[in-house]
């Protein structure tokens, strides 16, 4: 679920359909009664994750079948599909400008693409597979997490490292 503020505020609603090609369709509902205003048929599997740009320009889907969709708030058509990743996509978010969106999975890395053109600016490497990723809400820095327990790390601990992408040193 995720939120556009305006006037009226707006709440956009993923969910899957049981139908033979369990279809996941987005729901936009009017607040605060939760009214459907509008429903598209949004990916062919099921919607895992649902951003808004901070422009309030664009909203992202990341789904089960590895795609993440783009698409435009005012018109609600799909402007541009990402489709760098192999696994079903877990996380997604907008840079402060929302020029920028990152999404990963369970691929050993994150992708960094242009909203406006949806080239890949940036393949973020990785151990493991990443669970969350999120912009700071002023600068260009990716703060995101993996699932850190096998390899370089103690398994046995209940222990999670959060790394930043977009420091001066980073490439």
């Amino acid at each position: 679920m995720a939120w556009l503020c305006g006037s009226p505020p707006v709440v956009v609603v993923a969910t899957a359909m049981k139908t033979a090609a369990m279809e996941t369709t987005a729901r936009q509902e009017r607040y605060p009664e939760l009214k459907p205003v509008q429903s598209i048929n949004a990916h062919p599997s099921n919607c895992i994750c649902i951003k808004f740009d901070p422009m309030g320009k664009y909203f992202a889907t990341g789904s089960a079948d590895a795609l993440v969709s783009l698409w435009d708030v005012d018109e609600l058509v799909c402007v541009r599909c990402f489709s760098r990743l192999d696994w079903p996509v877990r996380t997604l978010s907008f840079s402060h400008d929302g020029k920028m969106l990152a999404s990963a999975s369970e691929d050993h890395f994150i992708d960094i693409a242009e909203v406006e053109t949806g080239d890949k600016l940036w393949e973020v490497q990785c151990e493991s597979p990443t669970f969350t990723v999120a912009w700071h809400p002023k600068r260009p820095l990716l703060a995101f997490a993996c699932d850190d327990k096998d390899g370089k790390y103690d398994s046995s601990r209940e222990a999670g490292t959060v790394k930043l992408f977009g420091l001066p040193n980073d490439s």
